[in-house]
């Protein structure tokens, strides 16, 4: 997953039972299909090169058993540890904050949410009876990727949908060596995570 076609397009199927999505670049071509396997304490995630799942191009794996700050490891298709998520536990009860460490455990990049108020009011309408039926189109959070000079490098959006099925990805600045794998990886972990949560 490095030298992508952007904008991305991260596509939720809903005919499922399991969170799988699909990544397609600006060309339309599947870039990557994301697994997550269902029922197991520990979230883990594999990501394929496409629908045909004949290719394992990372795994992504949780720390622990269900925590609120839980990180989570990517490990590429030779089995080497490239990076890792962690979700900042408190800082995210507002507005979702997380942490992208290298290969090193090195504090890599920040991928914060843009706007609280679209989280809180997603909230309250999807109690409302029918009203909250629409939310997918009204409510569209968008997170951005930054380094820690400040310096933003990818803007993950929600797209309307009925569903809340649709993400893109639209990269903001040149990737620096190793960040766009670390980043995709992070995004389709934190997109699991957000999603889950409504």
């Amino acid at each position: 997953m490095q030298n992508l076609s952007f904008p991305l397009d991260f596509s939720f199927k809903i005919s499922t039972l399991s969170n799988d999505f699909s990544a397609k670049d600006a060309k339309g071509q599947t870039v990557a299909y994301v697994r997550q396997k269902m029922l197991k304490l520990v979230d883990e995630i594999t990501v394929y090169n496409d629908e045909t799942k004949s290719i394992v191009q990372a795994t992504i794996k949780a720390n622990k058993w269900i925590d609120f700050s839980a990180t989570y490891t990517f490990t590429n298709k030779m089995g080497k540890e490239i990076g890792r998520i962690a979700r900042k536990g408190w800082a995210s009860m507002w507005k979702a904050h997380y942490e992208i460490f290298d290969e090193n455990q090195k504090p890599d990049l920040i991928v914060r949410e843009e706007n609280a108020w679209i989280k809180v009011g997603d909230a309250l309408f999807s109690e409302i009876p029918i009203v909250g039926l629409l939310t997918g189109y009204l409510f569209n959070p968008s997170y951005i990727v930054k380094r820690p000079d400040g310096t933003e490098v990818v803007r993950l959006k929600k797209e309307p949908s009925f569903w809340g099925r649709r993400f893109s990805v639209n990269k903001l600045s040149e990737f620096e060596a190793g960040e766009e794998e670390r980043i995709l990886l992070g995004l389709m972990m934190m997109i699991l995570l957000e999603r889950r949560r409504g």
